[in-house]
């Protein structure tokens, strides 16, 4: 049996071999990025606003937005800056059906794990999204954090009351306003956070309105600190995100 499985899996590499998911040329194994989109990935140093990890200058602590209204949230660490090469990847992985890329972006969060006790919980989707999609980004980004660090993992921790529409194409103000009171957490789980520091999982951090909404609701249920991690976030105003 096994000797069939070895030549099911040679065939299948044969006629599907694994492609970058940057460009989509062929490479030598699932978990390989090629040179060049490796290369073009901007890997992020997570040294800039206090608040929020957006680049600042260096006579800068806390960005103009933060200072403006502080966030929910206790930081930001994304392990890339948005641009090309990063959004096919979370396209390809979001939309393209390659699960597998979760590992690798996991991979790519894992230094911004320190704290060894933090829940990982994913920001949640809405149930008729994940049947659209089958299945949660950011629940299976966090499920592979968890088993990378070792970390206590929270799958349910969080649900959204209502759906929202895609918000691609809307300011940070609009965003805001589309995610209030989505969020909410279950009465017999609240006491399980009280105490605990959390890190919030999501796949793109663009205006922060979706994780600023559900640290909100992590704080009320008694949570002291919750850290954004995220695999891309935006340095330059995009509307590409939903």
């Amino acid at each position: 049996m096994r000797h069939v499985n070895a030549i099911l899996r040679s065939v299948i590499r044969f006629s599907l071999p694994p492609r970058c998911a940057g460009c989509g040329q062929i490479v030598a194994d699932d978990d390989l990025r090629c040179v060049a989109c490796w290369q073009s990935l901007d890997f992020l140093t997570n040294t800039g606003c206090e608040s929020c990890g957006y680049p600042v200058t260096p006579s800068e602590l806390i960005c103009a937005p933060c200072l403006l209204r502080q966030p929910e949230h206790d930081g930001v660490f994304a392990a890339v800056s948005y641009g090309d090469i990063a959004r096919s990847i979370i396209l390809r992985f979001k939309h393209g059906g390659r699960i597998g890329l979760a590992k690798f972006i996991a991979e790519a969060m894992l230094r911004n794990v320190t704290m060894p006790d933090a829940l990982i919980v994913p920001v949640p989707l809405h149930r008729w999204r994940i049947w659209t999609r089958g299945f949660n980004q950011s629940a299976l980004i966090a499920s592979r954090l968890a088993a990378l660090s070792g970390n206590p993992l929270r799958l349910d921790a969080i649900y959204r009351a209502r759906n929202t529409p895609l918000l691609r194409g809307h300011g940070a103000q609009e965003r805001a306003k589309a995610v209030r009171g989505v969020f909410a957490i279950d009465t017999a789980k609240r006491g399980s956070f009280a105490g605990r520091s959390i890190y919030l999982i999501d796949d793109v951090y663009t205006s922060g309105a979706t994780t600023n909404a559900c640290a909100k609701v992590l704080k009320k249920a008694g949570a002291t600190e919750v850290i954004v991690l995220c695999w891309a976030r935006v340095v330059r105003e995009s509307t590409d995100q939903d």
